[in-house]
C-alpha cells in the first residue's frame, strides 16, 4: 500500500472545494460563486485497490476582517503547519482572475523545502491565451509541476491524479476503502442546507449565515440557521416562507431524506462573526450523530 496527504490551498474562490469533489470523485465540500464558503479542513479520500491519497481542503487565505476571517486563516495555515515532509501541497490558482499579491504571499507561506503542484483551475471559463498566461505567470513559484484543470468538466485532472499517485510511498490506508470524508454525517447536512441558502441569497448576506444540526430522530431533522441581524432573519425566511421553503426542498432532495422532516429554523445571533467566542461555537464539530432506526 502506498498512501500520503495532499493539501489544497490558495485564495478565496479560487475553486479549491470544486477541484476536490472531482478528485474525490464525490461531492465532499459545498460549493459557491461566494468567497470563503469553505470554512473548515476538510478532508476527502481517493482510493485505489494499492494506494490512497488524502486530501485536505482548507479556507481560502485573505487579509482578514472580522473574527472569522481570522480563523478561517488559522486554519487553512494550521494545515500547512502540521505537514509532514513527504506530503504535498496543491497550490491552486483561478485562471480567469490575475495573478495577484494575495498568490505570491500563500506561496511564500507555505514551508521551507514542500513538495507543491500548482493546478490552474477554472479552465473551462479561461480562454486558452488566460490559460497559457497564467501558467507563465505561475512558473516564478518554481513548482514541481503544473496542472491546468477544470474541477466542473474535469479537464487536466487524470494527469494531476497520476502525477500525485505516482509520487506517493509505501504507508497505511488512513482511512477504510467506504470512507470518503473525515467529517460526520451531520456536517454534511448542515453544509448542504447552508449550500442551498447560499444560491438563492444576495453577495453580502452568505458571510453572516452558520448552520448547525440542533436536533437528530429517525423522523425529523432541525438545523438552526444562525444570522446577524433581525433584518437578515427576514430575508433568508423570504416572503411567506418561500426561499427558506425552497432550500429546504432542495436540500432534503439532495441529501436523500426520504421520509424524514427537515425543520429550518432561523435565529439571530447578534454580530457572531465578529465575537471570537461565537465563531468557536459556529465553527465546532457537529454534535448530533445519526439516530438509529
Amino acid at each position: 500500500m502506498r498512501s500520503g496527504f495532499v493539501t489544497l490551498v490558495g485564495r478565496p474562490n479560487a475553486g479549491k472545494s470544486t477541484l476536490l469533489n472531482c478528485l474525490v470523485g464525490a461531492k465532499i465540500s459545498i460549493a459557491s460563486a461566494k468567497p470563503q464558503t469553505t470554512r473548515l479542513r476538510v478532508a476527502g479520500v481517493r482510493h485505489r485497490p494499492d494506494a490512497q491519497i488524502v486530501f485536505v481542503d482548507t479556507p481560502g487565505i485573505a487579509k482578514p476582517v472580522t473574527s472569522l476571517g481570522k480563523q478561517l486563516n488559522e486554519t487553512a495555515l494550521a494545515a500547512l503547519a502540521s505537514l509532514e515532509p513527504l506530503d504535498v501541497i496543491c497550490m491552486v490558482i483561478d485562471a480567469t482572475a490575475p495573478l495577484g499579491r494575495g498568490d505570491r504571499t500563500i506561496w511564500q507561506s507555505l514551508p521551507t523545502g514542500a513538495r507543491a503542484v500548482v493546478a490552474v483551475t477554472k479552465c473551462d471559463r479561461a480562454s486558452r491565451a488566460q490559460v497559457l498566461a497564467q501558467l507563465g505567470t505561475a512558473a516564478a513559484f518554481d513548482a514541481d509541476a503544473y496542472f491546468p484543470v477544470s474541477g466542473v468538466t474535469g479537464e487536466g485532472t487524470d494527469a494531476l491524479l497520476e502525477h500525485l499517485f505516482a509520487g506517493l510511498v509505501e504507508g497505511p490506508a488512513y482511512f477504510p476503502a467506504e470512507t470518503i470524508t473525515d467529517q460526520p454525517e451531520a456536517w454534511r447536512i448542515a453544509e448542504t442546507v447552508r449550500e442551498q441558502l447560499l444560491a438563492r441569497l444576495s453577495d453580502e448576506l452568505p458571510y453572516s449565515i452558520a448552520v448547525r444540526v440542533t436536533e437528530w430522530t429517525p423522523d425529523r431533522i432541525r438545523c438552526d440557521i444562525a444570522v446577524e441581524r433581525p433584518s437578515q432573519k427576514g430575508i433568508v425566511i423570504g416572503r411567506g416562507g418561500r426561499l427558506l421553503r425552497a432550500a429546504g426542498t432542495a436540500a432534503r432532495r439532495e441529501l436523500g431524506l426520504e421520509g424524514v422532516y427537515l425543520e429550518l429554523r432561523v435565529r439571530v445571533e447578534p454580530d457572531w462573526q465578529r465575537t471570537p467566542d461565537a465563531v468557536a461555537r459556529m465553527l465546532a464539530p457537529q454534535a448530533p450523530s445519526a439516530p438509529r432506526r
